[in-house]
């Protein structure tokens, strides 16, 4: 792999220079093949040899002359794959020096291994200094472009040396023949050949030794994303083709050893054929449109294997866990899915498990990913929603016709409704061999994740954007009413926990302006409120009717995040997403660094203090209440369990600032927070820097557990009093501010905000859930 001083020094010289010479290789060579094929093959054809000369000596000169033609053909591909490199490196190291050129007059610095930062860091500028002062989306975008100048030359170098590897062959007595005009033609033409081995590889089934299952991951890894490798091969081994691969490669009655000595190769391989398969849907081919249409069809068929008949949907689901598929391919998957659902179940009147459950024979084993064993489709389904945000939201926000046969009827399903509410969801069987509804209602969870934030619930955390819009809102309008209106609804369906905290801190921002109001029920925000996010023309990302109008009511937002933090995840993400928010609105109305005592307007950093101290309240008293129903009072289980509440402070350790948003990675994976401001502030960066110690390390002492539960408990509400004044303290400790306006400050926020979380009590909390 090129790297990026590689490219950006590297010397192009010999390499027109060859590209040249083999110009003139093929110009000579040209005229040889006009000379072999009019001078000594003509005359070999008119001579009237006879005898041994007629068999021997002819059919020489014939392959002879053959060769001069297959030379020059040679001749002409690899000055066409040598011309077509250099054009490619030529273009990436152009780049590469043009934005090396470009970077310190946007106040960048880029290192001879390609790392960007500051050209001058914030912290040395001097106080006069007026250059250019780059953010974060700048930085993003200079790592971007650098990146893909790398890849654009890195992919010439691997297409260009396989291809003159392959013009040179492997008989030195002839030439090989192959023509490519272009590199490109050189990189479609090894992408079919990859493909058709890794056919060659799929039809050994499960009788493919270790080694061959090696060999067909690493073509698949070495195609990864590529759009005609995928099309290819998807199309050669056909729809069944691959789910009848994978439901053999899931029947554990006929003896191969594959899954019981090297689970880790079909993981690796599920992970690599569900890429494949994802990247192919996005094609609109005919061909590939037949086959997403065969598919669906192919859904409600069983998959018959010596000892198994999983249906089509079962095995299929399973190869979506991974990768993005097309959205009109997963919409009319999902709705196929649920139709079939719906009738195998008599529609309803008979649990989800029965639609799926083997008959005959053993469960197939068709998930090698871990968590279940693959039997229920709707959780490899939820996966692929997971990771297409646009597919999950639509199916959210969209009604499924059941009969769409019948267009008299109006029998249709809400999605949303079915999923979170009606269906039964069944129990699978874990690692653990236990059996659980987690696996379903953690994909669920994810899918969910991706229709309200915009993003893969499992994206990488550099460079995410608050990309949030009104079709995603209105998704979390849903959730917020559906599991804040009754306990039950979280606690009944484990493994939805931690997605429901970290969509509630990507809504964090509105859920503030929420509680900022005065009645539980108004619509309506308050006047001038710190909270959420308007463009500059004063209007909210979710339409007008926002720009003063709350997604939900004061009551409503207090139920949902009183709910969500009785979890010990959901507490942990909302408190530290709570934090850093509002630590980054007192950046954006509080007072700037520096500024005079007379000039200090601190309205709103009270108002952002107070409501974050009552949210952290809130959170902490649903937590301590769920804890007391949870755990018999005094015993070890209920100490620790207090203990935990204060460990989300450890989010802020490691969180990254991107483009208006926080993503936690200390322990949350990727949880993202809007930010007040586009840039991160002096308050913010003072909050992220603190040093979070280990706050619940007390109480897994032996003399923590000898305390009595409500001395502990008492500790950690006091506890979680001071975390919750961390913002206010960032914010007076942040750079530009001298000591006595510190000390003006710690005064007139901090000590006011100690009081002011004694306002969580006087709200009508949720009640805690109780266990049958």
């Amino acid at each position: 792999m090129l790297k990026f001083d590689q490219v950006l020094h590297a010397r192009l010289g010999s390499l027109q220079e060859a590209s040249s010479v083999w110009s003139e290789a093929v110009s000579k060579l040209e005229k040889s093949k006009d000379k072999a094929e009019t001078g000594l093959k003509g005359k070999a054809e008119k001579a009237d040899w006879k005898g041994e000369n007629a068999g021997v000596t002819q059919a020489f000169v014939r392959k002879t002359a053959k060769e001069f033609g297959d030379a020059l053909i040679g001749a002409t591909s690899i000055r066409n794959i040598l011309r077509d490199a250099h054009t490619e490196f030529q273009a990436a190291k152009s780049e590469l020096e043009k934005l090396v050129e470009q970077a310190p007059g946007k106040g960048i610095r880029i290192d001879q291994d390609g790392v960007v930062s500051y050209l001058i860091h914030p912290d040395r500028r001097a106080k006069d200094y007026d250059g250019p002062k780059p953010e974060q989306a700048d930085f993003e975008a200079m790592r971007s472009a650098i990146k893909a100048a790398i890849d654009r030359a890195n992919n010439a170098d691997d297409v260009a040396s396989r291809a003159l590897r392959g013009l040179v062959g492997t008989d030195k007595n002839n030439f090989s023949g192959t023509s490519y005009d272009s590199l490109a033609a050189a990189s479609k033409a090894q992408d079919a050949e990859d493909a058709h081995a890794a056919y060659e590889l799929y039809k050994k089934g499960d009788e493919a030794t270790p080694a061959e299952i090696d060999r067909l991951n690493a073509l698949f890894k070495a195609n990864q994303k590529d759009p005609y490798f995928a099309e290819k091969f998807a199309l050669e081994v056909g729809p069944k083709g691959s789910m009848e691969y994978w439901a053999d490669m899931g029947d554990p009655s006929d003896g191969s050893r594959l899954g019981v000595d090297h689970r880790d190769k079909l993981k690796e391989l599920q992970t690599n054929w569900s890429m494949t398969l994802a990247t192919a849907t996005h094609s609109t081919s005919p061909e590939m449109e037949q086959w997403k249409a065969d598919v669906v069809k192919a859904g409600g068929e069983p998959i018959q294997t010596r000892g198994t008949s999983p249906y089509g949907f079962q095995v299929m689901s399973n190869l979506m866990r991974v990768g993005d598929y097309d959205d009109k391919f997963l919409k009319d998957y999902g709705n196929g899915l649920v139709i079939t659902e719906r009738k195998m179940t008599h529609d309803g009147r008979l649990p989800a498990d029965r639609a799926w459950h083997a008959m005959n024979g053993m469960p197939s084993h068709l998930n090698w990913q871990g968590g279940d064993l693959g039997n229920d489709p709707m959780i490899g389904f939820m996966e692929g929603l997971g990771h297409n945000p646009k597919a999950s939201t639509d199916f959210f926000n969209s009604s499924i016709d059941l009969t769409p046969e019948n267009a008299k009827d109006d029998k249709k399903i809400d999605p949303f409704d079915y999923f979170t509410k009606d269906r039964e969801w069944p129990e699978e069987l874990n690692d653990k061999g236990d059996r659980t509804k987690e696996p379903g209602y953690n994909a669920l969870g994810h899918a969910l994740e991706s229709a309200t934030t915009g993003h893969p619930y499992d994206a990488e955390t550099e460079g995410l954007k608050d990309v949030r819009t009104k079709e995603n809102a209105e998704v979390m309008q849903k959730v917020v009413e559906r599991y804040g209106s009754d306990p039950k609804y979280m606690h009944e369906q484990p493994g939805i926990d931690d997605s429901l905290g970290k969509m509630g801190a990507a809504y964090i921002d509105e859920l503030n302006r929420s509680l900022e109001t005065d009645s539980d029920s108004t619509m309506e925000e308050k006047r001038a409120s710190p909270f959420g996010f308007n463009d500059a023309k004063g209007h909210s990302r979710f339409g007008e009717e926002f720009d003063t109008g709350l997604l939900w009511n004061r009551g409503d937002a207090i139920n949902f995040m009183g709910i969500v933090a009785q979890s010990e995840p959901g507490h942990s993400t909302l408190s530290a997403a709570e934090s850093l928010y509002t630590t980054s609105v007192l950046d954006q109305v509080g007072p700037k660094p520096g500024t005079n005592f007379d000039d200090m307007d601190l309205t709103n950093a009270r108002t952002t203090l107070r409501i974050g101290s009552e949210a952290q309240g809130i959170m902490d008293e649903t937590r301590m209440a769920q804890i007391d129903k949870d755990y018999e009072k005094d015993s070890d289980e209920h100490k620790k369990a207090v203990g935990k509440t204060t460990e989300w402070v450890k989010f802020g350790v490691g969180a990254v600032a991107a483009g208006g948003v926080v993503a936690l990675t200390g322990g949350a994976g990727g949880v993202l927070v809007p930010l007040a401001a586009e840039t991160v502030g002096g308050a913010v960066t003072t909050f992220i820097g603190m040093e979070a110690g280990d706050v619940a390390e007390k109480y897994e002492k032996d003399e923590a557990l000898k305390e009595k539960s409500d001395k502990l408990k008492e500790q950690a509400l006091h506890d979680g009093k001071e975390l919750s004044l961390r913002p206010g303290i960032a914010y007076a400790e942040a750079p530009g501010w001298s000591e006595r306006q510190y000390q003006y400050l710690d005064e007139h926020l901090v000590d006011y905000v100690r009081t002011s979380r004694l306002h969580a009590r006087d709200n009508v909390l949720p009640d805690p859930y109780e266990k049958d």
